[in-house]
């Protein structure tokens, strides 16, 4: 199939991840990341002497192991802390700590990885939100959570029996597993031989791209040319490019191993950051691959992340996906495969490219704009139940009238997710606020004010009003 990437491989970032944990293997685990049996809790108490003791006293008495506890001033109160605990969900009696906890707690919230896997009865199944990060350093919690390694190649893969080939992902997937939020990405000294890979891709598409790409794209891709060095005989940087979205949109690169969960690809976006191999195809097929590489990244995703309404729309999915059940991380997940990968949108009468994966496909960039295959309307409560095949051309494309406006349809679906809570992105701290009281309400309620002020002072000044 001349693809840029094989729907096939893209499906296990795309779709739900409630069996891809079988997949993860073990050696390419972060050491430090969370337990397999444990519960995450987040509950608040009156501040006072002994807090903590007491809150020790629950689970010493109910012979449960704890992995971790820490304490902070509460944000919603400065009359209580914040307690954080993770703890052993498959000794001692958790149930019955649980609910001495919440006689005494101000607030109490279960958190948790997956949802279902705890030994709790109703009253604590419906207060579970899966453990979501809310600082950016968070990522560095489930970066290394990746379903497979950047070396670890099926059968048929065109670089399967090359040895110096599966040395050289892994030279290359070692970097990402390495890397810290904060940190600069390392280069990479590309080889002559993916350098010519890079080359083949790049003449072809650039090719189709006035044509066939939305006007964003066009925009922006020339600005990519003059400052991170696109070019047929040169590889960018993920560094480059990074600081480069930062600079119009706050959108970052991050590098990757290897594929990440849904869950966890998702909660990237909201904090503006895209998780990006560095890694490339086999040179023996280079109009083909199946899994994300670098040309995907670069050609495919990266243009439209200096946009500034796409990276509005690309974030609006990874803030609904935060504290999301299971069933509607799938939802989500097929949503971005319509859209950021996938999608098409109208522009002047005319139908144009904006998804990574046909932008980064020859074959099929070319063919989603014939009479071949269907379009549709987007609308996420529609297009999040879309079947799709896996191994060939898409059948249906869903078209978007705008960004501002599939944005919009994002946060009006969000909406429908089961969560006690709402959520906004902080572009200050790079945090996630999680709205859930009248005090946090009301914040928001003056900062809202605050902008809408700065607003009419900009309108009277210019005539506006």
């Amino acid at each position: 199939m001349d693809n840029g990437i094989s729907p096939a491989k893209k499906q296990k970032v795309a779709n739900g991840s409630n069996n891809d944990a079988d997949k993860i293997k073990s050696g390419y685990l972060k050491t430090q990341k969370d337990p397999e049996n444990s519960v995450s809790l987040l509950f608040s108490l009156p501040e006072k002497v002994g807090a903590l003791a007491q809150v020790l006293k629950i689970f010493e008495s109910h012979q449960v192991n704890l992995h971790h506890i820490e304490s902070r001033p509460s944000k919603q109160s400065s009359t209580e802390f914040e307690f954080f605990v993770s703890c052993d969900n498959k000794t001692g009696g958790l149930q019955e700590a649980l609910d001495a906890l919440k006689k005494i707690a101000k607030s109490f919230r279960l958190l948790s990885r997956k949802t279902g896997e705890y030994p709790a009865d109703g009253t604590v199944k419906t207060d579970e939100v899966p453990w979501f990060p809310k600082k950016i350093c968070e990522l560095d919690r489930f970066a290394n959570q990746i379903l497979s390694y950047g070396n670890e190649l099926e059968s048929d893969h065109p670089g399967f029996t090359d040895a110096v080939y599966r040395a050289r992902r892994k030279e290359l997937a070692d970097i990402a597993f390495f890397y810290k939020h904060g940190q600069e990405i390392p280069r990479v000294k590309y080889t002559e031989d993916e350098i010519s890979t890079w080359r083949t891709i790049y003449n072809e598409l650039t090719k189709l791209y006035p044509t066939h790409a939305c006007k964003q794209f066009n925009h922006v891709f020339p600005l990519l040319q003059d400052n991170c060095g696109y070019n047929p005989d040169n590889i960018p940087q993920l560094e480059d490019v990074s600081r480069f979205l930062q600079d119009c949109t706050g959108f970052r690169i991050r590098p990757v191993a290897g594929l990440l969960s849904s869950r966890d690809f998702l909660s990237g976006l909201a904090f503006r950051t895209f998780h990006s191999t560095q890694y490339i195809r086999h040179s023996s097929r280079p109009m083909y691959t199946p899994e994300p590489d670098v040309c995907h990244e670069l050609l495919g995703h990266v243009p439209l992340f200096a946009d500034p309404a796409f990276a509005q729309f690309s974030q609006e999915i990874g803030l609904a996906s935060l504290g999301a059940p299971d069933e509607y991380i799938k939802k989500l997940a097929t949503c971005y495969w319509f859209t950021v990968e996938f999608g098409m949108c109208k522009q002047e009468n005319d139908l144009k490219a904006y998804g990574a994966g046909l932008l980064s496909s020859f074959g099929e960039l070319q063919y989603c704009l014939t009479d071949a295959s269907e379009k549709k309307t987007f609308d996420p409560a529609v297009t999040c139940d879309q079947e799709y095949p896996i191994t060939s051309f898409q059948p249906i494309y869903f078209v978007a009238d705008s960004f501002e406006k599939a944005k919009e349809k994002m946060r009006e679906y969000a909406k429908t997710i089961p969560r006690p809570f709402s959520v906004r992105y902080n572009p200050y701290t790079q945090s996630v606020e999680v709205i859930e009281n009248k005090n946090q309400i009301i914040n928001l309620t003056h900062a809202i004010k605050g902008d809408l002020t700065l607003l009419e002072d900009a309108l009277s000044k210019i005539g506006g009003i």
